[in-house]
């Protein structure tokens, strides 16, 4: 997601991390991994799953803005059903590598606790 964040508006944090649980967040953390939390820091709104992907889509701009549109006129229910099986099928759909390499400093700079 940060390759698509031309803007550079997007910081990153574990739901397992330190800022997450000062926030109350890591309640949301799945055992099995695949949960999003997404908070603007502007007014402070928090969107989780389906409300997360449309959040975030608008706030990247251009085709995503629009496929963010597109899927946001779906009830939340079903919208969480598809992030819910996009999840459980990440590694299927995008693959799943032996190691993680180290970010470049730019992400790193943009990854808190």
């Amino acid at each position: 997601m940060h390759a698509l964040d031309k803007r550079g508006g997007f910081d990153f944090a574990p739901l397992q991390g330190e800022l997450s649980a000062e926030m109350g967040f890591t309640k949301f953390a799945d055992k099995a991994g695949g949960t999003m939390v997404l908070l603007r820091e502007e007014d402070g709104e928090v969107f989780m799953k389906g409300d997360a992907w449309v959040a975030l889509g608008k706030e990247l701009g251009g085709v995503w803005a629009v496929m963010a549109g597109c899927f946001g006129v779906f009830p939340r229910g079903f919208r969480d059903f598809i992030y819910d099986l996009v999840a459980k099928n990440r590694y299927l759909l995008a693959g799943k590598g032996d190691s993680c390499g180290m970010p470049e400093e730019s992400l790193r700079k943009r990854m808190r606790g």
